[in-house]
């Protein structure tokens, strides 16, 4: 069985019309992970202010509260824009990750997808950016750690964007290992592999334009999961970005659903080694719809199969 974590409050950050990060990806979504058996649907609860602020200072918290406009859209960057809803939005994407931390570190399944929008990986401590407006990943892992007492969490993000923000919130955290794959060169331009963290936390994985799924699984099982293994972790954390699809307008990785169900079931494997077999996935990119639904549903069924 696996959690999945929702809410309708999703379908209120409604963007510019022609905006990639739009209402639409809920809705294609959400359909495809209903028709999977066996999983457990629950209401992502709004994030309690304490948690956002493990991660983000209490005045970025109030500028983006002072942002949300009552009609029509606000714009904190180029790309990132905000409406009437979004502030809601963003809480239960919060609250839905820290809820999900919750069920599965207390025994209610092994693993928990929270489908919920904005994303989170490119909010940094005080920027607002790339779509996102605050870290839910890594407040996730902070809350782990802080609230539930763990002493090692790894955040594992195979979105094709670069997770600056993860990184830059958990740059100094010596109990997190950040992992990413990535298409480089590309938005935000970061994630080379010489960033390493402030105590050698941090392993970036760069990968060329057009790559696919056989390059993909050799770096994930040539770097990454031998990282995680020595790494230990007693939770893991999915940023799971669907956007290194072939089909993806946004980049040009060549991943298909099989290789997300690959990277998935990976994961699931060294968590069943090291934590219990306990993973947290929270949605990330993927501006395909077709694509993002398919390997959304591929990426939840490989879920569900391993915390069986």
């Amino acid at each position: 069985m696996t959690l999945i974590f929702a809410h309708d409050a999703a379908l209120n950050h409604v963007t510019p019309p022609g905006h990639p990060e739009r209402v639409a990806r809920i809705e294609a979504l959400l359909p495809a992970l209903r028709v999977i058996e066996g999983l457990d649907w629950r209401e992502a609860p709004l994030g309690a202010r304490d948690d956002i602020l493990r991660c983000h200072p209490e005045h970025y918290v109030a500028r983006i509260e002072a942002a949300i406009p009552a009609t029509s859209y606000a714009s904190l960057d180029a790309d990132t824009h905000v409406s009437s809803g979004s502030l809601e939005a963003a809480l239960r994407a919060v609250g839905g990750c820290t809820a999900a931390v919750d069920a599965v570190l207390g025994g209610q399944s092994k693993t928990a997808f929270v489908a919920m929008r904005p994303p989170g990986h490119h909010a940094e401590t005080e920027t607002a950016m790339g779509f996102c407006l605050f870290g839910t990943a890594a407040i996730a892992a902070k809350y782990a750690l802080d609230h539930h007492g763990l002493s090692r969490v790894a955040v594992l993000d195979f979105d094709v964007h670069h997770g600056n923000g993860t990184q830059d919130l958990l740059w100094n955290e010596e109990r997190t290992l950040f992992c990413s794959s990535h298409q480089m060169p590309l938005y935000p331009g970061t994630g080379g592999a010489h960033e390493t963290g402030a105590s050698d936390n941090v392993l970036n994985v760069p990968l060329a334009p057009m790559t696919g799924g056989v390059e993909m699984r050799r770096a994930w099982g040539d770097m990454i999961l031998p990282a995680v293994d020595d790494f230990a972790p007693e939770l893991v954390i999915i940023s799971a970005g669907f956007d290194a699809h072939a089909d993806d307008p946004l980049a040009n990785l060549n991943w298909r659903e099989d290789d997300f169900r690959w990277v998935t079931e990976a994961i699931c494997d060294v968590a069943a080694t090291h934590a219990d077999g306990r993973v947290v996935s929270t949605l990330e990119g993927g501006y395909d719809l077709d694509a993002l639904a398919a390997s959304g549903a591929a990426h939840v069924q490989a879920l569900k199969e391993h915390g069986s």
